[in-house]
């Protein structure tokens, strides 16, 4: 037998629930198959339903838009920091810039090394940290360091934390969307349980075959175990060859 299961995409949901309301006041031997009460319902949830879900489907979209001219900004400004800190090590090495003063760019003195740049805060920590030390060096009156000049990592500065301040607006609004969506799915099943059990339950004095036909009709999703769709697609195949020898 054939066991039912309830949908498990959001597109499949709203294909149940609207397949139950087009049928919505169908009578069987002057029986409604399932409530006004049921389909009433199920027609104003699914307009909520799909409400959300495209919202939820515009901020993904949107986020992943983003995204994409986001992680050049990130680069770009990954490159310039770890270009500065570069540039200041060898001039530290040259003896042009004293080693006590890596200490303004909260660097060690002795720590020629590059700080890790993989994540977003450290590019936010150790941005903000070579941007004041610099400044505070040349207000001491230190010759600047050129290319990349401070000015140049602070364009890219600014322009990272202002897209990355909104990349998690976005990102937020996606959750709260999605986690509206998670909410209303449970919903959606109880709804379609509850019309599935009245559709099953009105024909369930029919045949076999018949039955799951009908039911299928209504919107009812059946699936067969694998050795009773193996034993089904052998049936089929006996039929179509036991046609073919009687042509």
């Amino acid at each position: 037998m054939p066991y039912r299961r309830l949908p498990n995409t959001d597109q499949a949901r709203i294909k149940a629930m609207e397949t139950a309301i087009s049928k919505s006041g169908t009578r069987v031997d002057n029986k409604l198959v399932m409530s006004f009460k049921s389909t009433g319902e199920a027609s104003s949830f699914v307009t909520k339903f799909k409400r959300e879900r495209q919202l939820y489907m515009q901020s993904y979209d949107q986020q992943v838009k983003s995204s994409k001219k986001y992680q050049v900004q990130v680069r770009n400004v990954r490159l310039y920091i770890s270009h500065f800190i570069q540039v200041l090590n060898m001039c530290v090495l040259r003896n042009e810039i004293k080693k006590d003063a890596k200490k303004l760019y909260n660097l060690e003195p002795m720590d020629f090394s590059v700080p890790d740049l993989t994540t977003e805060t450290s590019i936010l920590k150790w941005g903000e940290n070579i941007i004041k030390g610099e400044n505070q060096r040349i207000a001491d009156r230190g010759v600047p360091i050129y290319n990349p000049t401070i000015a140049k990592v602070n364009v890219h500065y600014n322009i990272f934390t202002e897209a990355y301040y909104n990349q998690k607006v976005l990102q937020n609004n996606t959750t709260r969307n999605l986690e509206k969506v998670a909410v209303m799915r449970e919903e959606a099943d109880r709804i379609i349980l509850d019309i599935w059990n009245q559709i099953e339950e009105c024909f369930k004095d029919y045949p076999n075959e018949k039955r799951l036909q009908i039911c299928q009709e209504y919107g009812v999703v059946y699936y067969y175990r694998t050795k009773e769709k193996r034993n089904m697609e052998a049936a089929q195949m006996q039929k179509a060859l036991a046609f073919d020898e009687n042509e």
